[in-house]
């Protein structure tokens, strides 16, 4: 076996599907269903949504070419998308620039309210069902695929609608010199993996190397300085490419809600995470301190955010989750709200929302609409509380999918991470209605 087919054998992608059999295949199916009655998650879109999906995906290139003349051009700039290796739609990409003092970024997302908005049948199914619902190896989306898949998600090489945050940050403070946002027409260049980002940042010969090494130096310089500032990092040791993107993406949403705020004076769909009390967190740092081989700087004390980011860095692997799981018992669940009054506690930002995953979350949506129309939907208070109520719902059902995955013998990780196939007793691959394909073909 070659060096690259060992290490390809290595990963989540090389292992292929994790095999199940009809009679677990069966049992996951209902688990689904009883899932779904519970926590009303709507799997099936109706009819109508439907039909209205498709009826948007005709003359896709005629209406951009339209929309080229009223937008910004920016099929030109270099622009890429990176997400993980299943990834079913791209509603993000980036480009980069460096200037003499300051660095250009730009966030590109899915123009998604150009196609969803409040009075059509996509906007109202997608407020019944608040977000993409994801089980391992099972995704219930919050918009039609057949219009996320394909004209709301940054494929390379195709002219698409977006919605860019353009950010010149200052180099030395990395604050915000100017913010423009703006609807536009982009063309990605290419689709990368993480692993492919990972890869175009080590090979200088490879296309997108010098923006990808850009951009790192940007998202890493910000990523420091927000520990530095006391937001939580509670997943330390993330590969390069995941910190670009999470770092990108927390900068654009914190550039459009301060715009929102103090740009514009509007309400929106704000992210407000409230703050345990001193008790509570005086428990969750006894928690940790009572970990083998677990420090915490007495200088880091008066910070209990910077305390857990000082042990989550210096402590041994297996101690991770369990410092995770001290935290998350005594952190309030952040809610959406449409006054940013609180801020995020967690970040350790004052003002914060959602805005980059408009396929995904109906707070992101609105954020779209309420940006464009410079005005809130009437029901913005119900909206933000429906929101809140389907995220709680879906991360319960979530949660309760992995414990039944465990009972009948499956790792929660692998499946999510392979997907799954069913398999019989000769070993033939099943379709989803236990039927060979060929037989359903006959």
């Amino acid at each position: 076996m070659s060096n690259d087919a060992q290490a390809q054998a290595g990963t989540a992608e090389g292992q292929g599907p994790v095999e199940i059999s009809p009679d677990v295949a069966r049992q996951l199916q209902d688990k689904r269903e009883e899932l779904f009655e519970e926590f009303e998650i709507r799997d099936a879109f109706p009819g109508p949504v439907l039909s209205e999906a498709r009826e948007r995906t005709k003359d896709v290139q005629a209406e951009i070419q339209e929309e080229v003349d009223v937008r910004q051009d920016l099929r030109d700039l270099t622009t890429w998308t990176t997400d993980p290796i299943d990834a079913q739609d791209f509603d993000d990409a980036i480009s980069i620039a460096e200037n003499e003092e300051t660095y250009t970024l730009w966030v590109h997302i899915a123009d998604v309210t150009h196609y969803v908005h409040p009075g059509s049948e996509m906007w109202a199914e997608a407020v019944k069902r608040g977000n993409t619902v994801y089980l391992p190896a099972y995704t219930i989306h919050m918009l039609p695929p057949m219009l996320a898949e394909t004209v709301c998600s940054l494929v390379p090489n195709e002219d698409r609608l977006a919605h860019t945050v353009e950010m010149e940050i200052d180099k030395e403070t990395l604050s915000f010199e100017e913010i423009d946002i703006y609807k536009s027409v982009i063309e990605s260049d290419e689709r990368l993996t993480y692993s492919q980002a990972e890869k175009r940042l080590d090979d200088e010969s490879l296309p997108l190397h010098d923006e990808c090494t850009l951009v790192f130096e940007l998202a890493d310089q910000m990523h420091e300085q927000r520990k530095e500032d006391g937001s939580l990092v509670l997943n330390p040791r993330r590969d390069r490419a995941h910190t670009i993107i999470e770092e990108c993406m927390l900068k654009a949403n914190k550039a459009v809600t301060h715009e929102l705020m103090w740009g514009r004076g509007v309400e929106a769909m704000y992210r407000v995470h409230p703050q345990p009390t001193p008790d509570q967190w005086d428990k969750a740092l006894r928690e940790i301190m009572e970990l083998d081989g677990v420090k915490i700087p007495s200088a880091k004390f008066d910070d209990p955010r910077k305390a857990v980011n000082a042990a989550l860095e210096d402590s041994p692997g297996r101690s991770l989750n369990k410092i995770q799981r001290a935290v998350l018992k005594v952190m309030p669940r952040a809610k959406y709200m449409n006054d940013p009054f609180g801020g995020h506690h967690a970040l350790n930002f004052d003002i914060y929302g959602h805005f980059t995953s408009p396929i995904r979350r109906l707070s992101d949506l609105i954020n779209h609409w309420i940006v464009h129309e410079n005005d809130v939907p009437e029901d913005l208070v119900e909206l933000c509380d429906r929101a809140s109520d389907r995220q709680k719902d879906a991360e319960t059902a979530e949660r309760l999918y992995k414990q039944f995955l465990e009972e009948v013998g499956l790792d929660p990780y692998a499946v999510n991470n392979r997907g799954i196939v069913t398999v019989d007793e000769d070993g033939d691959v099943l379709d989803e209605n236990g039927l060979p394909p060929e037989e359903e073909a006959a």
